[in-house]
């Protein structure tokens, strides 16, 4: 199972993976009890682990970043009952993350959801093309230098100056008038 195939379905608890999707819905396996099943679209909303942010004191983290961090620390995840000890657990393992705007119910979420891709041995890793896109955005990209190129009067443009000389304006032709006298022209 890989990270970029698992989806939070809104109205359902815990995550799933992404088997299939269709116009009216998904097919998703639990990872609590690996039953399948068809959440519709009508019902549920569906979001890729890999689209999450978080909300930090400088930009935006996505949430592989708060996994890999928890990851790091070793330390055991707290209760999920007790919000002062969850709290105090991300203080800890990712202090930049703004506790002002990331609620308890959320973090409780990221323990919860961090307990379940332990269980089931997911390897959390963003896909290669989100990590090129961060690449190139701590990267500067060179300054390219571009000449310009000469410049073509528009039929717009030439209407517009024989409007300001008092000129009478020359309409284009219609597509469909084009299109007559192509079709009279193939006929000859």
């Amino acid at each position: 199972m890989e990270y970029n195939k698992l989806v939070a379905v809104s109205g359902l608890s815990g995550l799933f993976e992404l088997i299939s999707s269709k116009n009216d819905g998904a097919i998703v396996r639990s990872l609590n009890d690996k039953t399948t099943k068809f959440a519709s679209s009508r019902i549920h909303q569906f979001s890729h682990l890999e689209s999450i942010e978080i909300y930090t004191i400088r930009d935006n983290v996505n949430l592989a970043e708060v996994f890999n961090a928890m990851k790091a620390d070793g330390t055991a995840l707290p209760d999920v009952k007790d919000d002062k000890a969850i709290k105090a657990y991300f203080q800890k393992v990712y202090p930049d993350m703004d506790f002002d705007r990331v609620y308890t119910s959320d973090m409780k979420k990221i323990v919860k959801w961090f307990d379940l891709l332990q269980k089931n041995n997911i390897e959390v890793k963003l896909t290669e093309a989100e990590e090129e896109a961060a690449a190139e955005e701590e990267t500067p990209a060179p300054e390219v230098k571009e000449t310009p190129a000469p410049a073509k009067k528009s039929a717009a443009k030439t209407q517009e100056a024989a409007a300001t000389e008092g000129e009478p304006v020359k309409k284009a032709p219609a597509k469909k008038a084009a299109a007559k006298k192509a079709a009279k022209k193939k006929e000859d």
